[in-house]
């Protein structure tokens, strides 16, 4: 019965315009839609937060229907090599298998060893070929005392600036 609901509710969605979009049955091809999925929309997905998704993996064949259709007999009639058949019908993988360690770690750590070893490539480039190690004429003693002298007489920014602690009488920072 529920089959029946969610497989009609997915053909009416699909047949608006303004959901077509969201329910692509044509890419599911043969497989039975199983359940309401995730956000309900028939995918099949193998995440250990939403175990049970909404169409089966493997399409229907003629094999698969009918051990489903001995599947709604008694199941200790069946095999246990028939009980994985259904099972590898329904899943790709197990829910340990999913939750199993795939090494990905290993290509996010080279990827970051890779990225940070051009970051310190690129950082000697520059502080040997872009950067000049010589410090521009401004930064001499001589010249900050010209541009202070400068300022000074010319009373810049004199209410709250650099030139509002020169005393212009005494000729003397003020005190």
């Amino acid at each position: 019965m529920s089959r029946l609901l969610v497989s009609n509710t997915l053909r009416a969605l699909s047949a608006r315009s303004y959901c077509s979009h969201l329910v692509d049955t044509h890419k599911m091809g043969t497989s039975e839609i199983v359940g309401y999925g995730i956000n309900g929309l028939p995918n099949y997905t193998d995440r250990l937060d939403f175990p049970l998704p909404g169409v089966r993996f493997s399409p229907d064949t003629p094999d698969m229907k009918q051990l489903s259709e001995k599947e709604k007999g008694d199941w200790k009639a069946l095999s246990l090599a028939e009980k994985k058949a259904l099972y590898r019908a329904s899943f790709c993988q197990t829910l340990a298998e999913t939750d199993a360690p795939n090494g990905e770690w290993k290509s996010i750590m080279g990827s970051s060893l890779v990225f940070m070893s051009l970051a310190v490539w690129l950082y000697l480039f520059f502080k040997l070929f872009a950067y000049n190690p010589t410090l521009p004429e401004t930064f001499k003693e001589a010249n900050q005392q010209a541009q202070l002298s400068s300022m000074i007489d010319l009373k810049i920014n004199p209410i709250t600036g650099l030139t509002s602690q020169w005393d212009y009488e005494k000729d003397e920072w003020k005190k």
